[in-house]
């Protein structure tokens, strides 16, 4: 039986955001468009991950020479997108696998994000990407971007992940507002 699947062909919006306040905010990605809205949940990492994999895959891009007009070489400040995530905000889903693609006919970003299944957690790991039998039964946002749009995505991630809580200057471990027990300080609360 497959799942639900959620395609967006150059959707109006598609960006990460967070809920919750610093050390205990919650990360989503929404795709608008067409009418509708889907978010997803994930993982700090994950957010960080896939903008820093973006950015990676676009030079890569641009450095073969293929889509030097498609893929512009730094986020078009004119296309920034800082607004808030749309409300309400209802995931639909737990990212577990993501995978991103370049289609050299097109020009454009291919972003896939598969569900976290009961299964994948309760045996620690996440989706096999070579699995196709399991990837019709988990929950899918694919979103198509232009390069523009995808450098766009990249810089808000990169931003949003930028914008938790301050790192200590001994540890560079998170600081909680109410301090934290340095390793490099022998436990001394900073």
């Amino acid at each position: 039986m497959a799942s639900r699947s959620f395609d967006f062909s150059h959707p109006d919006r598609f960006v990460v955001g967070t809920v919750g306040l610093p050390g205990k905010r919650t990360f989503f990605l929404q795709a608008v468009g067409d009418g509708s809205v889907v978010t997803v949940t994930l993982e700090k990492e994950q957010v960080e991950m896939l903008g820093e994999r973006m950015n990676e895959l676009l030079d890569m891009v641009r450095a073969r020479g293929g889509a030097g007009r498609a893929v512009p070489a730094a986020a078009d400040p004119e296309l920034a997108d800082n607004a808030g995530l749309e409300m309400p905000v209802d995931p639909e889903f737990r990212v577990g696998t993501m995978s991103l693609g370049w289609d050299t006919a097109e020009d454009h970003l291919l972003v896939e994000c598969l569900e976290l299944t009961a299964e994948d957690t309760e045996a620690g790991v996440t989706a096999d990407p070579e699995d196709d039998a399991e990837d019709e039964k988990r929950a899918a946002l694919r979103v198509i971007l232009t390069g523009p749009a995808a450098r766009e995505f990249a810089r808000r991630a990169d931003q949003v992940v930028s914008a938790g809580r301050a790192d200590c200057p001994f540890c560079a471990l998170p600081l909680d507002p109410e301090g934290h027990l340095c390793p490099r300080a022998n436990g001394i609360p900073r």
